[in-house]
């Protein structure tokens, strides 16, 4: 019991008829019926229904108080009689008849309103954030959030982990995103990058001795901002593990997210094991290393079929022969489907940028036919070949379309999910998570034509290290791995290079010298050399675990104080500029355009 409230708004039921108490809160809805003024008073535990009579010498005060004003009042439980229950609340069986009350903090008129969860501008919403966040849906999922960080802590913890902190401040990386970058006063000329992750860190930690570490740690980058992506900063699982392999860090990550999972929702978790799904199978069936697993249809490549001489469809063959593929998905059972199903799933495509999507179904009369407008093109054995390779059926359809190797894959990958959505397949009622699993170790840069790192520089290439084709970069595969829910990216982690000389040699082939190397990554590499430990690890985006198991499609819903897409703080005016004494203990001056 305190000065302000002998119970929260949540606690009090017919146990406590006939008890006088006190309670603290906001004033969430006001209902005038005349002789009697129904308020609910709201705290961060729930709600509680208060009334007082008109003949009180205070009504009139309480009916002209603004909502969200916090008031203080002094009461006697009662119990409601049976028709004016509200099962929806847990106080639902008492009311609190008020013998007195007191201001505690007015409010001035509401730019939005708090007591429903109704649409509203990303621009007040954020601006009023502390407002936004007294919304019942958007208060819960921040305590939901909180829940989620704290069990997740608990389970490191049990599973031997220790947590550590690393630093906020720290040298600029090469490799990566845009950095935040920080000038030091104390050494004019130079600056300190906030961490994209405690990539460098967390394997220092390694190899200075502790076995197992992890950290709910705060990330930094600068760039745009998407539904999933925070602009600016976001919070991970940051997590490393001595003398492991894949499969060891496979086993910790899946107990530990099935038990999160299973904890804070009750959607079924589709894969006790996650499947392990290879990044060329992944590109070529689902057109993205994120896939979604709940959604059961899958891309198959047809490019040989226009190479044959029974197929007419020449826009597609001409195609074939400059180098573009041809891919499809196969739709099950949907002969009887309107002309504008198939009519508007084309000019989706052409919304997308494509070329649209060819499609037809497969019927049988007398031969193998295909129904479509370029259904004529494809002679019955060309049909009969086309069912052999997709497993297709008379009464199934067929969309594909042919393009760069790119963009097919774009478009496809959209493509399998507008149409699983469109026949209502995916089970919204569940999670699938699977690994993505031997990434390339190089690619090559669109933009330069170099081969560069494909995901992780410190990545442990795959093979021993006298039969890695080091000629042939492109074929080197690295234990590196995504682990992927319901089509979102969760976390990327490797087991990690911890030979020096192997370093050396995986950095040259992307355009780095020894002494580039000696220089970006000093700490890393010098360490390396003083007896290094096998180990490996990953790192679980929290805001995304807690999206999906809040069911929200924007990280801003799950975020206490997000920025807008414009990596603006609305709210606090940031950032803004400073003033030219701060300037000038930098050493900075800043350019006008």
């Amino acid at each position: 019991m305190t000065k302000y409230r002998t119970h929260n708004c949540s606690e009090l039921s017919i146990k406590n008829s006939g008890e006088d108490v006190v309670l603290s809160g906001w004033v969430n809805k006001k209902r005038d019926h005349g002789n009697l003024l129904f308020l609910d008073l709201r705290d961060n535990f729930g709600t509680t229904q208060c009334i007082v009579e008109k003949d009180k010498p205070f009504f009139k005060d309480l009916e002209k108080i603004q909502l969200e004003s916090v008031i203080k009042i002094n009461g006697l439980v009662s119990k409601r009689t049976a028709e004016t229950i509200n099962k929806d609340l847990k106080t639902g069986e008492i009311e609190i008849i008020i013998k007195s009350f007191e201001i505690l903090g007015i409010c001035k008129e509401l730019p939005l309103p708090v007591f429903s969860d109704q649409e509203y501008s990303e621009e007040i919403r954020l601006k009023y954030r502390f407002l936004d966040l007294r919304r019942k849906k958007i208060h819960s999922n921040i305590l939901l959030r909180s829940k989620v960080i704290s069990f997740i802590r608990d389970e490191m913890n049990k599973n031997g982990f220790v947590e550590f902190q690393t630093p906020i401040l720290t040298s600029s990386s090469p490799e990566g995103a845009r950095d935040f970058i920080v000038p030091s006063r104390l050494n004019p000329g130079k600056f300190y990058a906030l961490p994209q992750a405690p990539q460098q860190f967390k394997q220092l930690i390694m190899i200075s001795g502790f076995d197992k570490y992890f950290q709910i740690a705060p990330c930094f980058r600068d760039e745009d901002a998407r539904a999933d992506r925070s602009p600016g900063e976001f919070y991970q699982l940051d997590l490393e593990m001595s003398f492991v392999e894949q499969e060891d860090v496979f086993m910790v990550v899946e107990n530990l997210l099935s038990k999160t999972f299973k904890n804070f929702s009750s959607k079924k978790i589709v894969y006790e094991k996650f499947p392990r799904i290879p990044y060329e199978e992944a590109m070529l069936k689902y057109g993205t290393d994120k896939p979604d697993l709940r959604n059961p249809l899958q891309i198959i490549d047809l490019t040989s079929i226009f190479k044959r001489d029974d197929v007419k469809f020449e826009i597609f063959k001409k195609l074939v022969k400059s180098g573009c593929i041809v891919r499809s998905i196969i739709t099950k059972n949907t002969k009887d489907k309107p002309r504008s199903f198939f009519d508007n799933l084309d000019k989706w495509a052409k919304s997308e940028g494509a070329s649209g999507l060819a499609y037809f179904t497969f019927e049988k009369n007398k031969n193998i036919e295909a129904k479509g407008p370029v259904g004529k093109f494809f002679s019955s054995d060309a049909l009969k070949e086309i069912m052999n390779i997709t497993g297709a059926e008379i009464g199934d359809s067929i969309f594909f379309s042919c393009e760069s190797e790119a963009n097919v894959l774009q478009l496809m990958s959209l493509a399998r999910d507008k149409i699983a959505n469109e026949l209502s397949l995916i089970d919204k009622n569940s999670f699938a998570f699977c690994w993505i699993v031997d990434y390339p170790m190089y690619e090559i840069d669109k933009n330069t034509g170099k081969i560069k790192f494909s995901h992780n520089p410190f990545s442990m290439p795959q093979g021993e290290e006298k039969e890695i084709d080091f000629k042939n970069p492109l074929n080197i595969k690295a234990y590196q791995y995504d682990v992927v829910c319901n089509g979102i990216e969760l976390s990327s982690g490797a087991i990690r290079n911890h030979k020096p000389d192997l370093m050396y040699k995986l950095f040259d082939i992307a355009g780095y010298k020894k002494s580039d190397v000696d220089d970006k990554f000093s700490g890393m590499i010098n360490a390396l050399s003083y007896g290094a430990p096998p180990h490996g690890g990953i790192a679980p985006g929290l805001d995304r675990i807690v999206m999906l198991l809040a069911n929200e499609k924007n990280i801003r819903e799950i975020t206490l104080f997000p920025m807008n897409q414009n990596a603006q703080d609305l709210m606090m005016n940031a950032p803004s500029e400073i003033s030219e004494k701060q300037l000038k203990e930098l050493g900075i001056t800043i350019k006008k355009k």
